[in-house]
């Protein structure tokens, strides 16, 4: 607004509009000046998606394939709990990791999002909650809550994705603690991270308790040692001052036995941290299955009589095709959209 001759006030109207209330034009923005709104729209776009496939589960879940400006779609999910609502967001087209379990890497990596793209998902998904087709309860709520878990990896568009939390936090008012980055381990981006004092909650994909089983799961990781990432994780720890969260997707005969538990409370029972044990989401063509639900009981346990603590995240948006990259995956492999 400054470069456009404006006060400077009129770019916090400006965010309001986009980032509270959902604008879509300039012409929605009637406490603009309507000189203004017209040479607005003369000179930008406010650049929203569109919605080129929505889905919603039995247990009320959304998952859209969004549609970009130049026609790559990407994937979000709007998530409801009794109490909240939570989005999970894509900051890649693509992924350029290639987990082997994971759909998000199958069909390659095409690019990075803007900041914009990534804080779009959030306003996308706000709309469909605030017109009740996401029922929490009797009150009325917004998107209070976002993971950065969906495609592609937040460290490796780094400078997009720190510039989406800072306006996630500042321009739509959510709060950093309510806000996680889910990284695969990337060392020196964990250890920025940790410089930026965003007090966003760090959660690391880790998968394996040992090298030799996380190379096998991850191939292209193998640059950084679990215990670098350890490393890493404790200096994360040291900096914020908050817990760092350990993803652990249960592979059925692959990562789920009585060994890697051991194992991996051996490695992490001195770290202020908790584990996040995930039930895997099946993709058609990948050949893994979900671990039975007494094997995990078995392997909490194991964790938790280490004294470590342990959470075991639901299975939810199995009928919706739900894990990262399922539903790009889909429609593409069927010839329903190029990327």
């Amino acid at each position: 607004m400054l470069e456009e001759g404006e006060s400077p006030y009129r770019g916090s109207q400006l965010a309001e509009w986009i980032c509270r209330l959902g604008a879509r034009t300039f012409d929605d923005m009637s406490s603009l000046p309507a000189t203004l709104r017209t040479r607005l729209t003369q000179t930008y776009g406010i650049g929203r998606s569109k919605i080129a496939t929505k889905k919603q589960s039995k247990d009320r879940i959304i998952k859209l394939l969004l549609e970009m400006s130049d026609g790559t779609k990407i994937e979000t999910v709007g998530l409801p709990y009794t109490d909240r609502v939570s989005c999970c967001l894509s900051t890649q087209v693509g992924c350029p990791v290639g987990c082997i379990f994971c759909a998000s890497g199958q069909d390659g990596f095409i690019r990075n999002l803007e900041p914009g793209e990534i804080v779009e998902q959030v306003l996308t998904v706000n709309r469909i909650v605030e017109s009740g087709v996401i029922h929490v309860s009797s009150r009325t709520y917004r998107i209070d809550h976002v993971v950065f878990m969906g495609m592609g990896e937040p460290l490796l568009n780094y400078e997009s994705t720190i510039k989406a939390v800072r306006l996630i936090n500042n321009e739509m008012g959510i709060g950093p603690r309510n806000i996680t980055i889910s990284a695969v381990g990337i060392v020196p981006r964990i250890l920025k991270l940790a410089t930026e004092k965003l007090q966003v909650t760090l959660a690391v994909s880790l998968h394996a308790p040992n090298d030799n089983l996380r190379e096998r799961l991850i191939p292209s990781m193998t640059r950084w040692s679990i215990n670098e990432i350890l490393n890493a994780s404790r200096e994360y720890i040291k900096q914020t001052g908050r817990r760092v969260t350990f993803e652990y997707c249960m592979l059925d005969k692959i990562n789920d036995g009585v060994s890697e538990a051991k194992e991996l409370a051996k490695i992490l029972k001195s770290l202020n941290c908790h584990i996040n044990l995930i039930q895997y989401n099946p993709v058609s063509n990948l050949p893994f299955n979900t671990s039975p639900q007494k094997q995990v009981r078995v392997f909490r346990e194991i964790l938790h009589g280490a004294g470590i603590q342990v959470t075991q995240r639901l299975q939810r948006r199995v009928d919706i095709d739900a894990a990262c990259g399922q539903l790009r995956q889909q429609i593409y492999r069927s010839n329903l959209l190029k990327v």
